[in-house]
């Protein structure tokens, strides 16, 4: 396992930090995992939500059911792969939340989205973040949703707790981000993709 350390000064997190960081966030380049997925990429989107509490900011994250046949039992997003009556990766972001945790887009201040992030299995997610503010009124979606829970804001963008586990896969050792969180183990595509937040917050 390696740890990925850095110093730097103290963010303030706050909502201003947020958009100012987010402007132009879509512009960067695609990110992805670390091996080469040979094929054509399946359109996707997720929403990072953002809850605002008074003592500060937190991630708003989902444990997948353990049956279902697609990364089961790991922490995700709300999100999923676009239809083509969604109209583009936005609409599908808010669909998707609004399907799997009962999150009202009406409910969702959105401000930015990440860079694309391409998986090894053949998804080009686009991310999206949005704000949301308590008290939040769900309903999950039982088959795909077994609990949504939160991660202060600034864990999550801390690098050091971004962590570079390596995994034999198909042959070779790959690499992913993990941010292990109590009992929790967000890793993946879902740490990546905190990962490429923290960058740009860390980047103003």
């Amino acid at each position: 396992m390696i740890r990925e350390c850095s110093v730097g000064q103290a963010l303030r997190l706050n909502e201003q930090a947020l958009r100012k960081a987010l402007e132009h966030g879509g512009d960067q380049a695609a990110v992805g995992d670390d091996f080469v997925f040979e094929g054509s990429f399946t359109p996707a989107a997720v929403l990072v939500p953002i809850v605002v509490h008074e003592d500060g900011l937190s991630v708003l994250l989902t444990q997948r059911t353990a049956h279902l046949s697609h990364h089961p039992g790991q922490i995700s997003f709300p999100g999923g792969r676009m239809e083509a009556a969604d109209g583009g990766p936005m609409a599908t972001a808010l669909r998707e939340t609004e399907e799997e945790i009962g999150l009202s887009r009406r409910d969702v201040e959105l401000l930015g989205r990440l860079p694309e992030y391409r998986t090894g299995t053949g998804f080009a997610v686009t991310p999206f973040v949005g704000l949301v503010r308590p008290p939040l009124h769900l309903t999950l979606d039982a088959f795909e949703v077994a609990e949504v829970f939160e991660v202060p804001l600034e864990f999550l963008i801390d690098p050091l707790n971004h962590r570079r586990h390596r995994m034999e896969y198909q042959g070779r050792m790959r690499e992913y981000y993990a941010m292990p969180y109590g009992d929790r183990f967000i890793w993946g595509a879902t740490a990546g993709m905190l990962v490429s937040l923290s960058r740009m917050l860390h980047a103003q």
